[in-house]
């Protein structure tokens, strides 16, 4: 029953929010700046409010998947073990979508709400950090990428018994975070290139991007 859970979780996080929103907005943001279905992307192409709307309904995913699928369909297993199997399925869902050839987008706001509903102390100390190195550097790239590095140091030290009882949590933001990163690779290299977009991203103007 767990793996059931994590497979609605996979599809439930395969819904492209943002690039449904984009339609209803009148674009298709795969087109557009970074070509991702993301909720910066959006802001990018379709304005701020669509952008947020992304964001939210994005973490949604991940929320509903550990809060909801991970209780409703436990399989015998503590929630620690079927919200970690049920979080890792909206994950991949947002990142790897079937219904969009497996490209999706990078994980960010996913992976914010399965944290909170698994582990909500360790995802305030994540949000502080994204808020505080966004507001200071102005890259949203970046700032989420030290939030998730910031999430496995605040498992540490706020989980009960990180490396007992916690383990499994540990772990998945541990895993989390090396997924973040990998799928931010190519952000790495404009940041060190100097090319990154800074926040807000610029708005897109006219034409499709070749």
């Amino acid at each position: 029953m767990a793996m059931l859970g994590f497979f609605l979780s996979y599809l439930l996080g395969s819904v492209p929010f943002g690039l449904l929103l984009g339609r209803w907005a009148g674009k298709d943001v795969r087109l557009f700046g970074s070509q991702n279905i993301g909720a910066t992307n959006v802001w990018r192409v379709c304005g701020w409010k669509w952008g947020l709307a992304a964001f939210f309904l994005d973490f949604l995913k991940g929320l509903a998947a550990v809060s909801v699928l991970g209780r409703l369909f436990p399989g015998g297993l503590p929630h620690s073990y079927s919200g970690i199997l049920a979080a890792l399925g909206a994950v991949a869902g947002h990142n790897f979508p079937v219904w969009l050839k497996f490209r999706g987008g990078k994980g960010v706001a996913a992976s914010a709400g399965a944290v909170a509903g698994l582990m909500w102390q360790p995802f305030l100390a994540a949000i502080l950090v994204f808020v505080a190195a966004v507001a200071a550097m102005r890259y949203v790239s970046l700032g989420s990428m030290l939030a998730s590095l910031a999430l496995v140091a605040a498992c540490g030290f706020l989980l009960a018994d990180p490396l007992g009882a916690d383990l499994p949590l540990f772990i998945l933001a541990v895993a989390l975070a090396a997924l973040l990163i990998i799928r931010h690779r190519q952000n790495i290299s404009r940041i060190l290139a100097g090319t990154e977009n800074r926040f807000p991203p610029p708005r897109i103007g006219g034409r499709p991007v070749e």
